[in-house]
């Protein structure tokens, strides 16, 4: 029964509030010391995605994805992939469609559903490199995409594939509309409505017809956006189309190697369900652990030369599984 029943994050006392503990991660974080290495792969569909490189030479490789919004350059994923490389593995970031600095081609971009677009990374790495191990990591909607696609492969998933590891993660997107939607919630919304318009804006004089803008820079929550432009163009009907078919949940009960989800129990974006303790305690390879606080991607740490709890987590959970 692989849930973890004590969880070793203790937040400073200051940042037991969640949303103080979410806001000072990521607005306060700076994490330096780490260089990149770009490299464009190009998609079936004739787009691209960046992947952003920290190579030391070693063996293994941990794949990390950002969240809504985010790029490899946030401090999240340039501190673990910065604490990997100072525990013997290379790390490269997914930059998702439109998330690294340039806008992508086609009308699409990127959802909390892509696994197809980590099975390219994934295979042109394992064509293109030889590593002997891979781990995958995911925060938040890119967990849900790392949990939905070890999922998916199930027992089929390529043998250096030995690990992955979710953090704050909507496995149950249906779950998190309505706690997503109060109140306090509001400023989260409204930066992230800010940065997907300003990208899909950018789309009107190539794809005209893709969406109704005008209806589109009228709505006021992620619900309402995901109704009227990632769902239908992304080939689904809408909204709750797009969160019943994409959530990671639908496929938890099929991943065939160590597995570790980190949510929060304070984690503001989260519904009950993305607790999913009942499939924990029947699993042998699903493992649950959910710290009482940490908000959402927050997990703050003080000390340390300045790594995370979280780094430190995730790698002892990889590591232990990759030896």
């Amino acid at each position: 029964m692989p849930i973890i029943p004590e969880s070793s994050y203790q937040a400073p006392l200051f940042l037991q509030n969640n949303h103080l503990n979410t806001i000072y991660a990521g607005l306060f974080r700076k994490v330096k010391g780490l260089s990149y290495t770009r490299e464009r792969i190009i998609t079936p569909d004739d787009d691209f995605i960046d992947l952003d490189w920290s190579r030391k030479g070693n063996k293994q490789l941990l794949i990390v994805l950002h969240g809504l919004e985010g790029s490899a350059d946030r401090p999240y994923v340039r501190g673990l992939i910065k604490w990997a490389n100072a525990n013997g593995w290379d790390g490269v970031g997914k930059n998702f469609r439109c998330c690294s600095g340039e806008p992508n081609k086609q009308k699409r971009v990127y959802h909390s559903g892509a696994s197809d677009d980590l099975e390219v990374v994934v295979n042109h790495i394992l064509q293109n490199y030889q590593y002997e191990k891979i781990a995958l990591v995911g925060f938040s909607l890119g967990g849900n995409v790392v949990l939905k696609y070890v999922g998916e492969q199930g027992k089929n998933i390529h043998p250096k594939i030995k690990a992955a590891v979710g953090v704050s993660v909507p496995c149950d997107l249906i779950g998190c509309r309505t706690r997503f939607e109060k109140w306090d919630n509001k400023l989260y919304v409204q930066r992230f409505l800010v940065s997907l318009f300003e990208k899909i804006m950018l789309k009107k004089d190539k794809y005209p017809d893709a969406v109704d803008y005008d209806r589109l820079l009228k709505v006021k929550t992620i619900w309402e956006f995901d109704n009227i432009f990632t769902g239908p163009v992304h080939g689904f009907e809408g909204a709750d189309d797009y969160y019943l078919k994409c959530r990671s949940i639908n496929v938890l009960d099929q991943v065939a190697i160590p597995t570790l989800l980190l949510n929060a129990k304070d984690d503001s974006f989260l519904g009950e369900t993305c607790f999913p303790y009942n499939i924990a305690e029947e699993h042998p390879h699903f493992y649950l652990e959910t710290p009482e606080h940490g908000g959402h991607v927050g997990f703050t740490t003080f000390g340390n030369n300045g790594f995370y709890w979280t780094e430190h987590r995730v790698m002892k959970f990889i590591r232990k599984h990759c030896s």
